[in-house]
């Protein structure tokens, strides 16, 4: 091989790392007298240079790394030149000539040492493999040496900077891994805020567990500042000091994600704030802080929030209130900042007690009972079974519209209401006022999704039970002394321990990337997804033992679901924050739907919006319909969220949050009377009327089933009455036909319906009480002197 060829194939090798390069192309400079692995001692020098450039980091998980497709080249408009200077590559030798480069063991320790273990050298070699023998023609350079290693006038081994370059083309992380780790060093996040280290901030701790006083006396500092910023988990409680502030005469705005509302004239910015955590400003200077629930920095969804704004608000003073759970992370962090912790302890303001005996039936509820259920089928279930015994309740879920939270917990508490028993989940551990006797645990298993977005069903931890439990008795309420308990007797003791264990300490901050390093990360790798983008950000981020990174499966769920909509890198990231549940498959393609009009650049006016979502909307028949009706709520949510983002592309925000008022008045209509929804789904079911509901309790479910089994068993003994409709009914049901025919009115359907359950009831109740008559015969016939 001529010296003017290897000169060539140094200057054509890419820029980027030259040293580290020109040492693998040692290999293609030196003569062929002596063997190749002498050659290798050029390499490590520079592979340990670029390890030490890293700071010794954490191998990465090159599993995450997706290969690019590089396509073959066609002919060339030039010929094909390497041709006119050599000959025409023979295929067959060149595919001997690279696989047995694949083959040599040097070989793949040489790029071992520029990143490629054993995955990525077999598909970098497979792409390479192909892209040689599927090209019309090659570069010159290669094809020079492919020739010459043809006729022995070269080694095989030097197709190695032709095959790192193509590695680099398909892997472009491997250009770049030292500048990501630096993107992604997340150790030192109080350097992120320099206008809050710029100030000596007095940080406040108000410790205490639930009903003890502790937000009401941060609020009143907060209310007697000059001016203030209050930072809530959720927006029932930003609206709650919004609307307490006001009352007090200190005029504060409202920033939530969906919505903002300036008390001043003209539109001028009050100096207080009442905002849900995530939308708290880390730039405007304020006299007073109030973070609730500072626990919640260990969430390992939102947890990031709360770290932003413990490290980053600009005030004077920062409130926090919480568990005591979080004192030693949080004077752990401000030791970091230079800030010392003032910690302010508060002892429960009512007693509160635990029974020794469950409730074991609904019919030991008593006037301000609290059903606490972990599933909306618990929920249903509970809610029928209290309205056969002829009382009311009301209802509290997640899903549920905030107006209707209100308007559910304002029934409850209304004396004069007949409501007073109220079923819900844990929703009601924070951001609503209940005037509750006694909480009642139907469960204590709870689905819970970990770090790692795992799904586990687990007990409640015992954080959650006491944020639970102390919403019996609260202070402000017509209860003075609140009691807990369980429905099932087994519980009780599980209870009991879960209640007595000391709250673990809280270990971890959350951390979350921004979008501006997730657009540096995308300047290195252009062409690779945003959700492979977030995968490789938390593979490469270093954090200190205090941090931790937050789950983002959500992130990159709704990045996947739009990936191929043609966005902008920070619009395509705006749309992903986006807080949506991935559970209602019409918010998730409202949400797509939403891409795709803002990628055509066309506005979704408030009368496109109103025939995408079929409005006018009718109360709910059954549940379905309910949670079909919450489900468009949660769509014009997320109209609401993006229309701050996006002005102009969604530019009718105010008619939007009409319309969602109107629509919150239709699911309390719904909710309201949400028994007999499910009374009428249960029917459907029984009657086949429609096809089976989400929500319709599990119970219901045991008894179809054997109402089928049965079916079956009279069938087999020759019974035509039992059978289904034939072909020439045309599947109609027997009660819809009779109906039809003027044999059977509504209210005869209804009476039957009645007389159905009361009957289903009985036998319930006698296939029990046999149930454990016979359990006892068991017993007996196992004594041993029963003979």
């Amino acid at each position: 091989m001529s010296f003017s060829r290897c000169a060539l194939l140094w200057a054509r090798l890419p820029a980027g790392r030259p040293a580290g390069q020109r040492a693998a192309a040692c290999s293609a400079l030196r003569a062929h007298g002596g063997p190749f692995p002498g050659a290798l001692g050029c390499v490590p020098a520079a592979a340990a240079a670029s390890s030490n450039a890293s700071g010794g980091s954490k191998i990465p998980n090159t599993s995450l790394f997706v290969p690019l497709t590089v396509k073959p080249q066609g002919p060339s408009a030039d010929g094909d030149v390497g041709a006119e200077l050599t000959r025409p590559l023979d295929k067959n030798e060149v595919k001997k000539i690279l696989d047995k480069f694949y083959k040599r063991k040097e070989i793949q320790k040489l790029g071992a040492d520029y990143g490629l273990d054993a995955r990525l050298f077999h598909q970098a070699f497979i792409s390479f493999r192909n892209y040689i023998m599927q090209s019309h023609s090659l570069d010159v350079d290669i094809h020079i040496v492919l020739n010459d290693i043809c006729f022995s006038a070269a080694h095989v081994d030097d197709l190695f900077p032709f095959f790192l370059r193509h590695a680099k083309q398909i892997f472009p992380v491997l250009e770049c891994k030292d500048d990501l780790r630096k993107i992604s060093d997340l150790r030192i996040p109080p350097n992120w805020y320099p206008e809050a280290r710029a100030i000596r901030r007095k940080i406040i701790f108000h410790s205490g567990p639930t009903n003890s006083g502790k937000t009401y006396h941060a609020i009143q500092r907060y209310l007697s500042a000059k001016s203030g910023v209050y930072c809530g988990p959720l927006k029932l409680l930003a609206h709650e000091i919004f609307e307490k502030s006001n009352a007090a005469d200190v005029p504060c705005d409202l920033v939530t994600g969906e919505e903002r509302v300036t008390v001043g004239p003209d539109g001028k910015q009050a100096a207080h704030v009442a905002c849900t955590v995530e939308m708290c400003s880390v730039t405007t200077p304020y006299e007073v802080a109030v973070i609730d629930e500072i626990q919640m920095i260990r969430d390992a969804a939102r947890g990031w929030a709360w770290t932003r704004a413990l490290l980053g608000l600009c005030a004077e003073e920062v409130h926090l209130c919480g568990e005591s759970a979080a004192i030693d992370l949080v004077t752990e962090l401000m030791y970091t900042t230079g800030e010392e912790v003032e910690v302010r302890h508060y002892k429960r303001l009512t007693p509160i007690s635990v029974l020794d005996h469950a409730l074991e039936s609904l019919d030991n509820l008593r006037p301000g009972d609290c059903i606490v259920c972990f599933s909306k089928n618990d929920i249903y279930s509970v809610s029928r079974q209290i309205e056969i015994r002829g009382l009311e309740s009301a209802v509290i879920y997640g899903s549920l519209p905030p107006g209707t939270k209100l308007a559910q917990a304002k029934k409850f508490n209304d004396p004069s209401d007949p409501c007073k028993i109220l079923v819900a989940t844990d929703a009601i551990g924070m951001g609503l006022n209940l005037s509750i006797r006694r909480i009642i645990f139907y469960s204590l298993l709870k689905p819970t999704v970990n770090e790692k977005g795992e799904k586990e069903i687990e007990p409640i931890t015992t954080s959650q039970a006491l944020q639970i439990a102390g919403r019996a008795g609260r202070f402000s309420s017509q209860f003075k002394e609140g009691e807990v308990t369980t429905m099932n007797r087994e519980d009780l003791r599980l209870l009991k321990e879960i209640l007595n264990r000391p709250v673990e300490p809280i270990k971890a901050a959350g951390l979350h990337p921004t979008a501006e390093q997730i657009e540096m990360f995308a300047y290195h790798l252009p062409d690779t997804t945003l959700s492979n983008l977030i995968d490789i950000f938390v593979d490469f981020s270093q954090v200190d033992g205090q941090y931790f990174v937050c789950n983002m499966d959500d992130f990159k769920f709704s990045a996947e679901l739009i990936q191929h909509i043609p966005l902008s890198l920070r619009v395509r990231y705006v749309f992903c924050t986006a807080p949506i549940n991935k559970k209602q498959p019409f918010v998730c393609s409202s949400l797509l739907q939403f891409a795709r009009q803002f990628s055509r650049n066309e506005p979704l006016t408030f009368a496109w919006l109103r025939r995408y979502i079929r409005w006018p909307l009718l109360p709910p028949k059954n549940i379905k319909e309910l949670m079909d009706l919450e489900a468009v709520h949660d769509v014009l949510d997320l109209y609401l969220w993006l229309s701050y983002r996006f002005m102009d592309m969604f530019p009718d925000a105010s008619l939007v949050r009409d319309l969602q008022k109107e629509l919150d008045g239709i699911i309390q209509e719904g909710v309201h009377s949400i028994t007999k929804l499910i009374k009428i789904s249960e029917m459907q079911k029984l009657l086949n009327l429609e096809s089976c509901s989400p929500g319709s309790p599990s119970r219901l479910s045991g008894t179809l089933k054997g109402q089928a089994r049965r079916t079956r068993g009279t069938k087999a003994v020759g019974s035509k009455a039992a059978e289904p409709p034939s072909p020439d009914a045309g599947g109609v049901p027997l009660t819809s036909r009779l109906v039809q025919q003027g044999l059977l009115t509504p209210d005869m359907l209804r009476q039957l319906e009645k007389e159905w359950l009361m009957r289903q009831t009985e036998a319930d109740k006698e296939r029990t009480e046999s149930g454990t008559q016979a359990k006892g015969t068991r017993r007996k016939k196992k004594e041993p002197n029963s003979d």
